[in-house]
């Protein structure tokens, strides 16, 4: 690195002086966390895009046509079975370049991987809509499955190692914030698609090239603005009043030492950690994805106060209950959201390695328990678990990265929790997978609808006991896992860190007061389209009730 002043976007430019709040830090995470947290949503837009020629029917292609020839297609509609490897990719490549430039982005400094998120996420949103113009499947694939990919992988990432020093007084809170806005992103940027698509659908075509142009420039600047706000705290920062607890003081599974992310795939502690997260977030994603159809199934007629069988139903009344269906999706990502914040938080009470016991014992529970609430016709138990079972799914995301940091120290976590989210990317192809084909196997032996999950949920109860067991396994690491003093030192200088904000030349003398009307404003600035968000969500939810 130079000895020039730093640039608008290096680590040296960024390390807060006195008087800088650290509350302005979570408010810059959530900015990008509520953008790229869209790509949850992004199902929205697959019924429009599979009429996108035809625009009031599908125009149909003909069986000659395979998923390669729909990437280069101009006279038929693509299939919503194609359209969805989309969001398979967006959550592939999120693991694999959260994994890839996790380690890029600790030296880097937040603000460069944020304006770098920022420009692939938005950027291939703008690399979509081309494609929607020109009806090219394979420049979306390219655009928002794989550029918009590797946006969500260094967003993601780019807060956590950031809060963890922060706040490390409150490491689950802090990044339980930041992660709430991930899941979050889809309450927000769903119905803000049908909105924009309702608005600019024409007999020309279904709004959705528009919509993704708007969608991009608005996310670019709440973006670029969190990108701005991010500051890292200078060395040996820790919040006033506060001091690290004794290194054995009832705490022996947090280290004061750390961990360099080039060793993390040879430690068994990683892998362990790695099979606690991929097995509660397959069994968790496995339920998402099937949680509308199998209320539906299950309960059939009487979630309209009609004694039929789902396959008994009209139409009218299939359309009925699937209104409600959408209600209950509303609902479970509300306890997803909260989840996230809640269960985070409660860690840094509980200790991380507690607070995924209590995932495990309680959620094999409640995936035990659903087969008989469903035969007892109980629509309120069924719902009840899954409410538990979702907010402990993403319960699980929020708490990993404080978990990380107490078992390989703070100084590469950021790196260490992109390549741990591979186990997300395993999950992502696992969990769906394994429920699919054993509803499609179960319906195959001529079972009821209303009994094929009863199976699934024992696998998923399976899964957790091994996550379980990994988590039970889960020891404090060996010292010769963590870097010397001199390797410390080494990587501390590779990451460009300053004794304190004043040693960077060109800084306003290392001050960096912020008024607590600037506070208020940045977490308006994310609280109100959250807020907004999550209005659109319980206007859903009242469908269930209703």
């Amino acid at each position: 690195m130079s000895t020039a002043t730093p640039g608008l976007l290096d680590k040296e430019r960024i390390i807060a002086g006195p008087g800088f709040n650290r509350w302005l830090v979570p408010p810059a995470a959530l900015a990008i966390h509520l953008c790229i947290g869209m790509a949850y949503g992004f199902s929205v837009f697959w019924l429009p895009l599979s009429k996108a020629l035809g625009i009031k029917e599908a125009i149909k292609c003909g069986p000659d046509v395979g998923f390669l020839g729909q990437l280069f297609t101009t006279t038929c509609d693509w299939q919503i079975s194609t359209l969805g490897w989309m969001y398979t990719l967006f959550f592939v490549l999120l693991g694999t370049s959260a994994a890839t430039w996790g380690g890029w982005l600790e030296r880097a400094g937040p603000r460069k991987a944020g304006v770098v998120s920022a420009c692939c996420w938005c950027g291939g949103m703008l690399i979509s809509a081309l494609g929607v113009y020109l009806h090219q499947f394979w420049l979306m694939i390219l655009g928002s499955g794989v550029i918009g990919g590797i946006g969500l992988g260094l967003g993601y990432i780019s807060p956590v190692s950031t809060l963890i020093k922060w706040f490390p007084d409150r490491r689950g809170m802090a990044t339980g914030m930041a992660i709430m806005g991930f899941g979050g992103g889809a309450m927000i940027g769903s119905p803000l698609a049908a909105d924009l698509m309702k608005n600019f659908a024409s007999p020309t075509g279904v709004g959705v090239m528009q919509t993704f142009v708007v969608m991009a420039l608005v996310y670019f600047v709440f973006m670029m603005a969190g990108a701005f706000g991010y500051r890292v705290p200078e060395t040996g920062w820790k919040p006033a009043g506060w001091t690290p607890p004794p290194a054995q003081a009832n705490n022996a599974m947090i280290t004061q030492k750390h961990v360099h992310v080039s060793k993390v795939w040879g430690i068994p502690q990683f892998w362990l950690i790695w099979m606690v997260l991929c097995m509660n977030v397959s069994a968790g994603i496995g339920v998402i994805g099937m949680a509308s159809p199998m209320l539906q199934e299950v309960f059939g007629g009487s979630l309209i106060g009609v004694a039929k069988k789902f396959g008994e139903l009209d139409k009218g009344q299939l359309a009925a209950i699937a209104s409600v269906a959408a209600g209950f999706t509303a609902l479970l990502s509300l306890f997803n959201i909260g989840g996230r914040f809640f269960w985070a938080s409660l860690s840094d009470k509980m200790g991380r390695k507690m607070t995924y016991i209590v995932f495990f014992v309680l959620g094999g529970l409640m995936y035990f328990s659903v087969p008989g609430s469903a035969a007892a016709g109980s629509i309120v138990l069924f719902v009840g678990a899954f409410c538990v079972i979702l907010s402990m799914y993403g319960g699980g995301f929020a708490t990993v990265p404080a978990y990380l940091a107490d078992i390989f120290g703070t100084q590469m976590v950021g790196a260490i929790h992109g390549r741990l989210l591979t186990a997300w990317a395993t999950a992502g192809v696992l969990g769906p997978v394994v429920v699919n084909y054993m509803r499609e196997y179960q319906l195959g032996l001529g079972i009821p609808r209303e009994q094929v999950y009863n199976q699934t949920m024992y696998i998923l109860v399976g899964m957790l006991v091994l996550g379980l067991i990994c988590n039970l396994l889960v020891k404090p690491l060996d010292a010769k896992w963590f870097m010397t003093d001199a390797e410390l030192a080494a990587e501390k200088k590779l990451a460009h860190e300053k004794a304190a904000a004043s040693e960077v030349k060109g800084s306003a003398s290392g001050a960096d007061t912020v008024s607590p009307a600037m506070v208020a404003f940045a977490w308006a600035a994310v609280g109100i389209p959250l807020a907004w968000g999550i209005y659109r969500t319980l206007l859903s939810v009242l469908k269930f009730f209703n």
